[in-house]
């Protein structure tokens, strides 16, 4: 039997070292070196040997001489899924989706097996076969072409995907997989990297694509050496409160499509449906005027989204004023909070400041900027805002209101949902045809302007 050979691995980069080092000299990264027992057999196979037809020859060729063909894909037949994707699953393409134990990762991959026409092979190494029925019954239609295998080493499961040849492989999850050449437990640096280097090869080679489910670790960032993210084609990040019933995919990277789209979804009992209108779950059906709330147009991507802001400022109980923020960034708020301060004259710095992007969605459109600025201000003076304004565009340090883009998507999407007003920059206005809208637009330059116009 061969020696036993201890290595460290760096789990951002992936770099090799014979001993610990604190900072990898690769990616200048600190503490990602971790120790790992690697054995491989003398007299075993260390690759898997594919057995697809044609030449795979490679020659180099000129840039000018390379014929540019269209990307073929095909549709998962979910529209929000295509919409992340950039239109649809690329022939050859891996997909990794990571998010939060539970968040529901396997359920919508396990959607896209029964509910598709495709042929898919649903490779498990988490669950049995028995488990993944009770929740496919429990979702409901089912695919006769569906294919479940319960396998975790890679070459079998290669194997058997060679054999079936379906139209796309489901993988849950990598962590689970691994190479019997080599010693590590799965789960490990070694066989992760290893792991998706045998997909990759099989993907690119047999043109079939690979949706892959990937861990997370405690810091939100997907399990694995990062060199796991720069080996696939796409990287999904399923976010979401367990606390609330909506998820939102949103691409990392993708070398076939825009990362600016996202996918909305709501968790039923029956699995994860499809929300094509998200405004009208985010926006507050109560009637009742309420100070600290107002709506904000904001954009993620090319989505346009009507969301309610909820603030509350109340009096200091303790010596030190408390800021807390919920789906939004508490740097950006202090920013805010500064600039009412200082341009407007509000006492802020005396009174506790809480913010909430409600239906437990996060925003990072600084687009939100006016609506935010007009709930606190709201809160403060215990003044209510008309449920039918709307408010959209960013706020300078010195007061200014800053312009945003696709204002016009954005008009229109508040002009549909039923609002008579909406506020947004002065210096959005150039090429603006107001006669298009069926709403009042506002046109402002500084937050004095909006604090004269709202209250008075």
């Amino acid at each position: 039997m061969a020696k036993a050979k201890t290595v460290y691995i760096c789990s951002n980069c992936g770099a090799h070292s014979a001993k610990w080092i604190g900072n990898c000299p690769s990616c200048n990264e600190w503490n990602t070196y971790q120790e790992e027992i690697i054995h491989k057999d003398p007299k075993a196979e260390t690759r898997v040997k594919y057995s697809f037809s044609g030449d795979t020859k490679v020659i180099p060729i000129p840039l000018s001489d390379v014929q540019q063909g269209n990307i073929i894909r095909k549709s998962s037949g979910d529209a929000e899924l295509d919409r992340v994707l950039g239109g649809g699953i690329v022939r050859g393409g891996i997909v990794l989706l990571g998010g939060q134990p539970g968040i529901g990762k396997s359920t919508l991959l396990l959607q896209l097996a029964i509910r598709s026409s495709m042929k898919i092979l649903y490779v498990s190494g988490e669950e049995s076969e028995e488990q993944i029925k009770m929740r496919a019954d429990r979702i409901g239609i089912t695919n006769k072409q569906c294919i479940i295998y319960t396998e975790t080493s890679i070459p079998v499961l290669l194997k058997e995907a060679m054999k079936q040849q379906p139209d796309l492989v489901i993988i849950d999850s990598i962590q689970t997989l691994r190479v019997p050449e080599l010693d590590s437990s799965p789960g490990s640096i070694t066989q992760v990297r290893e792991s998706t280097n045998e997909i990759m090869k099989f993907a690119k080679t047999s043109q079939i694509p690979v949706f892959i489910i990937g861990h997370i670790n405690k810091e939100g960032a997907i399990a694995g050496p990062k060199l796991l993210e720069h080996m696939v084609d796409t990287v999904l990040l399923f976010e979401g409160d367990q606390n609330y019933s909506y998820r939102i995919i949103r691409t990392q990277k993708n070398r076939f499509g825009s990362t600016d789209e996202l996918a909305i979804y709501e968790m039923t009992a029956e699995g994860l449906r499809e929300v094509s209108n998200p405004s009208e779950i985010l926006l507050s059906q109560s009637e009742e005027l309420l100070s600290g709330s107002s709506v904000a147009a904001t954009m993620e991507g090319r989505r346009t989204m009507l969301i309610e802001i909820q603030a509350l400022v109340s009096t200091a109980v303790y010596g030190t004023p408390q800021r807390s923020v919920t789906g939004y960034d508490l740097r950006r708020l202090h920013m805010l909070l500064a600039v009412l301060e200082k341009r407007v004259g509000f006492p802020i710095g005396q009174y506790d400041v809480f913010l909430n992007i409600a239906g437990g969605i996060k925003v990072i459109d600084p687009a939100t900027d006016l609506a935010i600025v007009s709930s606190l201000i709201s809160s403060m003076q215990d003044i209510s805002i008309s449920r039918e304004y709307a408010f959209a565009g960013e706020v300078g340090l010195s007061g200014e209101i800053r312009a945003v883009r696709g204002i016009e998507l954005r008009i229109q999407e508040a002009a549909r949902l039923g609002f008579t007003k909406i506020y947004i920059p002065k210096s959005n206005a150039k090429g603006l045809d107001l006669n298009r809208f069926s709403i009042e637009v506002v046109m402002i330059s500084k937050i004095e302007t909006l604090f004269n116009d709202l209250f008075g």
